[in-house]
Protein backbone atom coordinates (compact mmCIF):
# COMPACT_ATOMS: atom_id res chain seq x y z
CA UNK A 1 0.00 0.00 0.00
CA UNK A 2 1.34 3.43 -0.98
CA UNK A 3 2.09 5.53 2.13
CA UNK A 4 0.13 8.72 2.66
CA UNK A 5 2.09 11.92 2.01
CA UNK A 6 0.72 15.38 2.80
CA UNK A 7 1.91 18.82 1.69
CA UNK A 8 4.33 19.69 4.48
CA UNK A 9 4.83 23.37 5.39
CA UNK A 10 6.47 22.80 8.77
CA UNK A 11 9.15 25.30 9.81
CA UNK A 12 11.55 22.72 11.20
CA UNK A 13 12.01 19.85 11.32
CA UNK A 14 10.74 20.39 7.83
CA UNK A 15 10.08 18.68 4.53
CA UNK A 16 12.77 16.63 2.81
CA UNK A 17 12.86 15.85 -0.93
CA UNK A 18 10.79 12.73 -1.57
CA UNK A 19 13.53 11.14 -3.75
CA UNK A 20 15.90 11.47 -0.78
CA UNK A 21 13.45 9.76 1.55
CA UNK A 22 12.92 6.99 -0.99
CA UNK A 23 16.67 6.44 -1.37
CA UNK A 24 17.06 6.25 2.40
CA UNK A 25 14.20 3.77 2.57
CA UNK A 26 15.61 1.59 -0.21
CA UNK A 27 19.07 1.38 1.37
CA UNK A 28 18.20 1.51 5.04
CA UNK A 29 18.78 -2.15 5.91
CA UNK A 30 21.85 -2.66 3.72
CA UNK A 31 23.87 0.50 3.18
CA UNK A 32 26.40 0.32 0.35
CA UNK A 33 26.61 -3.46 0.45
CA UNK A 34 27.77 -3.40 4.06
CA UNK A 35 24.98 -5.64 5.35
CA UNK A 36 24.30 -2.93 7.94
CA UNK A 37 22.05 0.11 8.20
CA UNK A 38 23.55 3.59 7.94
CA UNK A 39 22.52 3.88 11.60
CA UNK A 40 24.69 0.87 12.48
CA UNK A 41 27.95 1.38 10.62
CA UNK A 42 31.08 2.71 12.32
CA UNK A 43 31.88 6.36 11.74
CA UNK A 44 35.45 5.15 11.14
CA UNK A 45 34.39 2.79 8.37
CA UNK A 46 35.05 3.25 4.67
CA UNK A 47 31.29 3.51 4.10
CA UNK A 48 30.85 6.54 6.32
CA UNK A 49 34.12 8.07 5.16
CA UNK A 50 32.66 8.06 1.65
CA UNK A 51 29.49 9.74 2.94
CA UNK A 52 31.11 12.61 4.81
CA UNK A 53 33.77 13.14 2.13
CA UNK A 54 31.12 13.40 -0.59
CA UNK A 55 29.01 15.76 1.54
CA UNK A 56 32.00 18.07 2.03
CA UNK A 57 32.86 18.00 -1.68
CA UNK A 58 29.28 18.90 -2.59
CA UNK A 59 29.18 21.77 -0.06
CA UNK A 60 32.41 23.11 -1.54
CA UNK A 61 31.14 22.80 -5.09
CA UNK A 62 27.72 24.35 -4.49
CA UNK A 63 29.14 27.33 -2.58
CA UNK A 64 32.37 27.56 -4.61
CA UNK A 65 34.52 27.45 -1.50
CA UNK A 66 38.24 28.05 -1.82
CA UNK A 67 40.91 26.35 0.30
CA UNK A 68 40.62 28.93 3.07
CA UNK A 69 37.25 27.51 4.17
CA UNK A 70 36.67 24.43 6.32
CA UNK A 71 33.42 22.45 6.27
CA UNK A 72 32.36 21.05 9.63
CA UNK A 73 29.40 19.01 10.85
CA UNK A 74 28.77 19.73 14.54
CA UNK A 75 26.20 18.84 17.15
CA UNK A 76 24.25 21.21 19.38
CA UNK A 77 22.43 22.99 16.58
CA UNK A 78 22.70 26.68 15.74
CA UNK A 79 21.93 27.41 19.39
CA UNK A 80 25.33 26.10 20.48
CA UNK A 81 26.99 28.26 17.84
CA UNK A 82 25.47 31.33 19.49
CA UNK A 83 27.78 30.71 22.44
CA UNK A 84 30.75 29.18 20.61
CA UNK A 85 31.25 32.11 18.23
CA UNK A 86 32.02 34.80 20.85
CA UNK A 87 33.83 32.20 22.99
CA UNK A 88 36.20 31.32 20.14
CA UNK A 89 36.67 34.67 18.42
CA UNK A 90 36.45 37.49 20.96
CA UNK A 91 39.29 38.14 23.39
CA UNK A 92 38.94 40.63 26.23
CA UNK A 93 40.20 43.39 23.93
CA UNK A 94 37.93 42.57 20.97
CA UNK A 95 34.45 43.70 20.04
CA UNK A 96 31.76 42.51 17.65
CA UNK A 97 28.55 43.87 16.14
CA UNK A 98 25.18 42.13 16.05
CA UNK A 99 22.03 43.01 14.11
CA UNK A 100 18.82 42.07 15.90
CA UNK A 101 16.10 40.98 13.48
CA UNK A 102 14.11 38.68 15.74
CA UNK A 103 14.08 35.75 18.12
CA UNK A 104 17.17 33.92 16.90
CA UNK A 105 19.27 37.07 16.62
CA UNK A 106 18.23 38.00 20.15
CA UNK A 107 19.31 34.57 21.40
CA UNK A 108 22.72 34.96 19.75
CA UNK A 109 23.12 38.37 21.38
CA UNK A 110 22.15 36.98 24.78
CA UNK A 111 24.72 34.17 24.58
CA UNK A 112 27.51 36.67 23.90
CA UNK A 113 26.33 38.89 26.75
CA UNK A 114 26.25 35.98 29.20
CA UNK A 115 29.99 35.60 28.63
CA UNK A 116 30.61 39.28 29.28
CA UNK A 117 31.87 39.83 25.73
CA UNK A 118 32.15 43.33 24.28
CA UNK A 119 29.37 43.40 21.74
CA UNK A 120 27.25 46.17 20.24
CA UNK A 121 23.78 45.92 18.73
CA UNK A 122 24.49 47.90 15.57
CA UNK A 123 20.86 47.85 14.41
CA UNK A 124 17.50 46.39 15.37
CA UNK A 125 14.02 46.14 13.89
CA UNK A 126 12.41 45.57 17.28
CA UNK A 127 10.72 48.99 17.10
CA UNK A 128 8.23 47.56 14.59
CA UNK A 129 8.00 44.03 15.94
CA UNK A 130 10.76 42.79 13.58
CA UNK A 131 8.68 43.35 10.45
CA UNK A 132 11.65 44.59 8.41
CA UNK A 133 15.38 44.24 7.78
CA UNK A 134 17.39 47.32 8.90
CA UNK A 135 19.24 49.34 6.28
CA UNK A 136 22.13 51.83 6.27
CA UNK A 137 23.80 50.29 9.30
CA UNK A 138 26.90 51.91 10.77
CA UNK A 139 29.14 49.01 11.78
CA UNK A 140 31.99 49.41 14.26
CA UNK A 141 35.25 50.05 12.41
CA UNK A 142 37.38 47.75 14.57
CA UNK A 143 34.86 44.94 15.11
CA UNK A 144 36.20 41.41 14.69
CA UNK A 145 32.93 40.31 13.13
CA UNK A 146 29.37 41.42 12.41
CA UNK A 147 26.68 38.81 13.06
CA UNK A 148 23.34 38.55 11.27
CA UNK A 149 20.54 36.02 10.92
CA UNK A 150 20.04 35.76 7.17
CA UNK A 151 16.43 34.56 7.34
CA UNK A 152 14.01 34.97 10.22
CA UNK A 153 11.64 32.04 10.39
CA UNK A 154 9.29 33.43 13.01
CA UNK A 155 8.77 36.93 11.59
CA UNK A 156 9.07 35.99 7.92
CA UNK A 157 11.86 38.40 6.97
CA UNK A 158 15.09 37.83 5.05
CA UNK A 159 18.17 39.78 3.99
CA UNK A 160 17.73 40.24 0.23
CA UNK A 161 21.24 41.71 0.06
CA UNK A 162 23.95 41.26 2.65
CA UNK A 163 25.24 44.40 4.39
CA UNK A 164 28.60 46.06 3.83
CA UNK A 165 30.34 45.44 7.15
CA UNK A 166 33.60 47.18 6.27
CA UNK A 167 36.64 45.52 7.84
CA UNK A 168 34.49 43.33 10.09
CA UNK A 169 34.02 39.83 8.71
CA UNK A 170 30.41 38.82 8.23
CA UNK A 171 29.10 35.85 10.22
CA UNK A 172 25.63 34.58 9.37
CA UNK A 173 23.20 32.15 10.91
CA UNK A 174 21.75 30.64 7.72
CA UNK A 175 19.78 27.86 9.34
CA UNK A 176 16.65 28.47 7.31
CA UNK A 177 17.96 29.60 3.92
CA UNK A 178 21.31 27.86 3.40
CA UNK A 179 21.64 26.59 -0.22
CA UNK A 180 18.46 28.41 -1.24
CA UNK A 181 20.38 30.92 -3.41
CA UNK A 182 23.86 31.70 -4.70
CA UNK A 183 26.32 33.40 -2.34
CA UNK A 184 29.51 35.42 -2.65
CA UNK A 185 31.21 33.40 0.05
CA UNK A 186 34.28 35.65 0.14
CA UNK A 187 32.26 38.17 2.16
CA UNK A 188 31.83 35.73 5.05
CA UNK A 189 34.20 34.72 7.81
CA UNK A 190 31.75 32.04 8.86
CA UNK A 191 28.28 30.74 8.11
CA UNK A 192 26.38 28.12 10.06
CA UNK A 193 23.08 26.34 9.71
CA UNK A 194 21.07 23.92 11.79
CA UNK A 195 20.13 21.31 9.21
CA UNK A 196 16.52 20.68 10.16
CA UNK A 197 15.00 23.56 8.22
CA UNK A 198 16.45 23.42 4.72
CA UNK A 199 19.04 20.67 4.24
CA UNK A 200 18.36 17.65 6.42
CA UNK A 201 16.99 16.21 9.66
CA UNK A 202 17.57 17.52 13.16
CA UNK A 203 20.80 16.60 14.90
CA UNK A 204 23.59 18.30 12.96
CA UNK A 205 24.75 21.85 12.29
CA UNK A 206 26.73 22.72 9.17
CA UNK A 207 29.57 25.16 9.91
CA UNK A 208 31.71 26.78 7.22
CA UNK A 209 34.62 28.69 8.69
CA UNK A 210 37.59 30.58 7.25
CA UNK A 211 41.23 29.98 8.17
CA UNK A 212 41.78 33.40 9.74
CA UNK A 213 38.96 32.73 12.17
CA UNK A 214 40.37 29.38 13.16
CA UNK A 215 43.64 31.14 13.98
CA UNK A 216 41.82 33.21 16.62
CA UNK A 217 40.69 30.21 18.67
CA UNK A 218 42.32 30.25 22.15
CA UNK A 219 43.90 27.07 23.46
CA UNK A 220 42.33 27.23 26.92
CA UNK A 221 38.73 26.48 25.86
CA UNK A 222 37.09 23.12 26.63
CA UNK A 223 38.05 20.68 23.89
CA UNK A 224 34.58 20.16 22.41
CA UNK A 225 33.90 23.91 22.32
CA UNK A 226 36.90 24.76 20.13
CA UNK A 227 36.39 24.94 16.38
CA UNK A 228 39.99 23.84 15.87
CA UNK A 229 39.21 20.50 17.54
CA UNK A 230 36.64 19.69 14.88
CA UNK A 231 38.55 21.19 11.95
CA UNK A 232 41.67 19.18 12.84
CA UNK A 233 39.71 15.91 13.01
CA UNK A 234 37.40 16.40 10.01
CA UNK A 235 34.33 16.61 12.30
CA UNK A 236 35.13 13.21 13.83
CA UNK A 237 36.83 14.03 17.11
CA UNK A 238 33.88 12.20 18.64
CA UNK A 239 31.11 10.14 17.04
CA UNK A 240 29.24 12.45 14.66
CA UNK A 241 25.50 12.27 13.88
CA UNK A 242 26.04 9.83 11.03
CA UNK A 243 22.46 9.47 9.82
CA UNK A 244 21.89 13.24 9.73
CA UNK A 245 25.11 13.79 7.74
CA UNK A 246 24.13 11.01 5.35
CA UNK A 247 20.77 12.68 4.75
CA UNK A 248 22.46 16.02 4.09
CA UNK A 249 24.73 14.30 1.58
CA UNK A 250 21.68 12.99 -0.28
CA UNK A 251 19.95 16.40 -0.18
CA UNK A 252 23.08 18.04 -1.62
CA UNK A 253 23.19 15.38 -4.34
CA UNK A 254 19.53 16.13 -5.12
CA UNK A 255 20.34 19.85 -5.27
CA UNK A 256 23.16 19.28 -7.71
CA UNK A 257 21.92 16.45 -9.87
CA UNK A 258 18.13 16.85 -9.85
CA UNK A 259 17.61 20.58 -9.36
CA UNK A 260 20.78 21.63 -11.19
CA UNK A 261 22.49 23.89 -8.66
CA UNK A 262 21.81 27.01 -6.63
CA UNK A 263 20.83 29.34 -9.46
CA UNK A 264 18.03 27.01 -10.52
CA UNK A 265 17.05 26.44 -6.89
CA UNK A 266 16.90 30.21 -6.39
CA UNK A 267 14.65 30.65 -9.43
CA UNK A 268 12.29 27.93 -8.22
CA UNK A 269 12.16 29.36 -4.70
CA UNK A 270 11.32 32.80 -6.07
CA UNK A 271 8.56 31.34 -8.20
CA UNK A 272 7.01 29.58 -5.21
CA UNK A 273 7.22 32.67 -2.99
CA UNK A 274 5.88 34.99 -5.69
CA UNK A 275 2.85 32.77 -6.23
CA UNK A 276 2.00 32.76 -2.53
CA UNK A 277 2.68 36.45 -1.88
CA UNK A 278 0.67 37.49 -4.93
CA UNK A 279 -2.27 35.51 -3.60
CA UNK A 280 -1.99 37.22 -0.21
CA UNK A 281 -1.58 40.70 -1.71
CA UNK A 282 -4.60 40.24 -3.99
CA UNK A 283 -6.77 39.44 -0.97
CA UNK A 284 -8.43 41.62 1.64
CA UNK A 285 -8.87 38.53 3.82
CA UNK A 286 -5.19 37.60 4.29
CA UNK A 287 -2.51 40.05 5.38
CA UNK A 288 1.24 39.53 5.25
CA UNK A 289 3.18 40.46 8.39
CA UNK A 290 6.54 41.46 6.88
CA UNK A 291 7.38 44.60 4.87
CA UNK A 292 7.37 43.78 1.17
CA UNK A 293 11.06 44.61 0.64
CA UNK A 294 12.03 42.38 3.59
CA UNK A 295 9.88 39.36 2.85
CA UNK A 296 11.33 35.90 3.25
CA UNK A 297 11.41 33.48 0.34
CA UNK A 298 11.45 30.62 2.86
CA UNK A 299 8.84 31.48 5.51
CA UNK A 300 5.66 33.26 4.41
CA UNK A 301 3.87 34.67 7.46
CA UNK A 302 0.32 36.00 7.33
CA UNK A 303 -2.77 36.72 9.42
CA UNK A 304 -6.49 36.27 8.93
CA UNK A 305 -9.15 38.74 10.16
CA UNK A 306 -9.27 37.15 13.64
CA UNK A 307 -7.80 34.30 15.69
CA UNK A 308 -10.92 32.16 15.48
CA UNK A 309 -10.70 32.17 11.70
CA UNK A 310 -7.01 31.34 11.93
CA UNK A 311 -7.75 28.30 14.07
CA UNK A 312 -10.43 27.17 11.64
CA UNK A 313 -8.11 27.79 8.68
CA UNK A 314 -5.37 25.64 10.20
CA UNK A 315 -7.81 22.86 11.15
CA UNK A 316 -9.37 22.74 7.69
CA UNK A 317 -5.93 22.87 6.07
CA UNK A 318 -4.89 19.77 8.00
CA UNK A 319 -8.12 18.06 6.95
CA UNK A 320 -7.11 18.83 3.36
CA UNK A 321 -3.59 17.40 3.75
CA UNK A 322 -1.90 20.78 4.18
CA UNK A 323 0.22 20.51 7.33
CA UNK A 324 2.41 22.83 9.37
CA UNK A 325 0.62 26.12 8.70
CA UNK A 326 0.28 27.25 12.30
CA UNK A 327 2.42 30.30 13.13
CA UNK A 328 5.12 30.15 15.79
CA UNK A 329 3.68 29.98 19.29
CA UNK A 330 5.29 33.34 20.19
CA UNK A 331 3.45 35.30 17.49
CA UNK A 332 0.44 33.26 16.40
CA UNK A 333 -1.08 33.66 12.96
CA UNK A 334 -0.16 31.44 10.04
CA UNK A 335 3.10 30.52 8.37
CA UNK A 336 3.92 28.52 5.27
CA UNK A 337 7.53 27.38 5.21
CA UNK A 338 8.42 26.74 1.58
CA UNK A 339 12.00 25.56 1.84
CA UNK A 340 13.98 24.01 -1.03
CA UNK A 341 12.30 20.58 -0.83
CA UNK A 342 8.76 22.02 -0.93
CA UNK A 343 7.55 21.45 -4.51
CA UNK A 344 5.78 24.11 -6.55
CA UNK A 345 2.74 21.83 -6.68
CA UNK A 346 2.36 22.07 -2.88
CA UNK A 347 2.27 25.87 -3.07
CA UNK A 348 -0.28 25.74 -5.88
CA UNK A 349 -2.52 23.48 -3.79
CA UNK A 350 -2.16 25.82 -0.80
CA UNK A 351 -3.07 28.89 -2.87
CA UNK A 352 -6.19 27.15 -4.20
CA UNK A 353 -7.18 26.17 -0.65
CA UNK A 354 -6.66 29.73 0.59
CA UNK A 355 -8.86 31.15 -2.17
CA UNK A 356 -11.58 28.62 -1.46
CA UNK A 357 -11.44 29.28 2.29
CA UNK A 358 -11.67 33.03 1.73
CA UNK A 359 -14.65 32.62 -0.57
CA UNK A 360 -16.49 30.59 2.07
CA UNK A 361 -15.71 32.89 4.99
CA UNK A 362 -15.92 36.36 3.45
Amino acid sequence: MKPKRIHNFNAGPAALPQPVLEEIQANFLDFGGSGMSITEISHRSKWFDNVISDAIIRVRRLLQLDKRYHVLFLQGGASLQFGMIPMNFLSAQDCADYVNTGTWSAKAIKEAQIQGKNIRVAASSEDRNFAYIPKDIAFTTNAVYAHITSNNTIKGTQWADFPDTGDAALIADMSSDIFSRSLDISRFGMIYAGAQKNIGPAGVCLVIIRDDFLSKVPVHLPTMLKYTTHADKNSMFNTPPCFAIYTIQLVLKWLEETIGGLEKMDALNRKKAQLLYQSIDASEFYKGTADQDSRSLMNVTFRLPNEDLEKEFIAQAIANDLGGLKGHRSVGGCRASIYNPTPLKAVEVLVDFMKDFEKKKS
